[in-house]
């Protein structure tokens, strides 16, 4: 008895057939699907713009924020730890006058080097880190924040 054999190339091209669709269907599953594609695109809201009048409300607050600001900072440089009195010594008379340092403790802080084109930015004398100092006049007393206050590490601004 003679068997017949399955004609080949026919089964050849049915297994490639599926070899094939099954690599698309691979291909398909590992794409990203985009869930966003579908949803409708919100439109912005038209931008508010300011009348005269507002814009130059909202320059006097920043004015009297900036103002404030310079205020509490030149208050903290005041009351910074070294006018402080030491525990165990009398406090000042009138706490509202402050005594005239010597000349001599002004030379004990070292100077802030300025960044070449940025205006109102220095480098630190202790770790050459970038400090923001706008705003606060030349030779004033300044605490580093990029250490600690318990550190006591303080320069003058150039």
């Amino acid at each position: 008895m003679q068997t017949k054999l399955p004609n080949l190339p026919v089964m050849n091209s049915r297994l490639s057939a599926c070899f094939v669709a099954l690599a698309f269907a691979m291909l398909a599953s590992c794409y990203p699907y985009n869930e966003n594609a579908q949803k409708k695109r919100g439109t912005k809201p038209p931008e508010k713009t300011l009348t005269a009048a507002e814009q130059q409300k909202v320059k006097e607050q920043r004015e009297l924020a900036k103002k404030e600001a310079k205020a509490n900072k030149e208050e903290d440089v005041k009351t910074n730890p070294e006018t402080k009195s030491e525990a165990g010594t009398t406090p000042p008379k009138n706490p509202g006058t402050e005594t005239p340092k010597p000349a001599a403790e002004k030379r004990d802080y070292s100077y802030a080097n300025k960044v070449p084109g940025k205006d109102g930015f220095v480098f630190s004398p202790y770790n050459n880190k970038v400090v923001d100092v706008r705003d606060i006049p030349s030779g004033t007393l300044v605490q580093d924040p990029t250490y600690p206050a318990a550190d006591k590490k303080y320069f003058r601004v150039p």
